[in-house]
């Protein structure tokens, strides 16, 4: 049995705390920051992904992360959500989906300080991983072995966060099969009528370009999106506007979003206050033509700094 998603409604982006501290007229920021996404799965204490959903701000959440591919944890994919249990978050993905937001799942992540827990060294470990995310989380059915971790509910595509590769394989990313990975997943929108079914996107560091990996698949023109990282790369800083233009110009097909840390306690040396974000950051941000909206480095520093949402 395949899956599909519940069909939405058209969400207008609704950020009202953005929107009052955007009302000053004359600048490029008045006009609003764009689609808000925002991480969720990385603290328990962050709340449901329904009451994510429910403050009205985000128009995409990507629930973090998919490890342990490639060969790493036994050959088990992990999914790390950080203490939250998995039952009720089947019912929260088609409840966000039938507000209109965005349901995606990331893979990869921060790497973890002298280890490695993904990689994807050879084709066919690509579309092993491809056939599992089909079958496991998006609009594939259930075989015989394998769970569905959020039941029927279908995600509506995959983050590409990828900050380590292959032992052996030079900087991080290098030699991995990212870009097969890509063709494969978005193969599976022939099985959709006339809708994108597989949204994929790719959260990438500031300094361009990133990993080789991370390039190849991004190379491939099939990702709707790209987040660029504002923060947690030394290479560059969230004033760094020739950064921006790098990754805007690079992929002109790719909407480029601004990703931002919601507290200093995620980073407290790339934090920005939102003063300086909207009216410094977003002034040279929001004049790429594919400038897309905001990423939040994540749920709970949002839901504890009121950074973007008031809950």
């Amino acid at each position: 049995m395949a899956y599909t998603r519940r069909p939405s409604i058209l969400l207008f982006p609704l950020a009202l705390v953005l929107l009052s501290l955007l009302a000053s007229p004359g600048t490029l920021a008045a006009t609003g920051p764009g689609d808000v996404a925002v991480f969720w799965g990385r603290n328990k204490d962050e709340g449901t992904l329904r009451e994510a959903c429910d403050t009205g701000t985000y128009t995409t959440v990507i629930i973090s992360f998919l490890r342990g591919f490639g060969g790493h944890g036994g050959g088990a994919y992990t999914l790390d959500l950080s203490g939250h249990p998995l039952a009720g978050v089947g019912d929260d993905v088609k409840h966000c989906q039938s507000k209109g937001i965005l349901v995606l799942l990331s893979i990869g992540g921060p790497a973890a300080a002298g280890t490695a827990d993904y990689s994807l060294p050879s084709a066919q470990s690509a579309a092993d991983l491809a056939a599992y995310l089909w079958d496991a989380y998006l609009g594939g059915g259930a075989r015989p072995g394998l769970r569905r971790p959020f039941g029927d509910a279908a995600l509506d595509g995959v983050d590409f966060y990828i900050d380590q590769g292959q032992a052996g394989g030079g900087a991080a990313g290098a030699g991995d099969h990212y870009d097969e990975l890509a063709r494969r997943l978005y193969a599976y929108n022939s099985r959709y009528r006339g809708r994108l079914g597989v949204t994929l996107t790719a959260t990438v560091r500031c300094a361009y370009p990133d990993h080789p990996g991370v390039q190849a698949a991004l190379a491939t023109g099939l990702f709707s999106r790209v987040h660029v990282r504002l923060y947690g790369d030394l290479r560059c800083t969230w004033s760094d506007r020739e950064a921006w233009e790098k990754w805007a110009a690079a992929f002109p097909a790719s909407r480029v979003f601004v990703g931002v840390v919601a507290s200093p306690e995620a980073d407290k040396d790339a934090y920005m206050f939102q003063k300086d974000l909207y009216y410094n950051v977003l002034q040279f941000a929001q004049k790429v033509p594919n400038y897309g909206g905001l990423m939040i480095w994540d749920r709970y520093y949002d839901k504890i700094n009121h950074y973007i949402s008031s809950s």
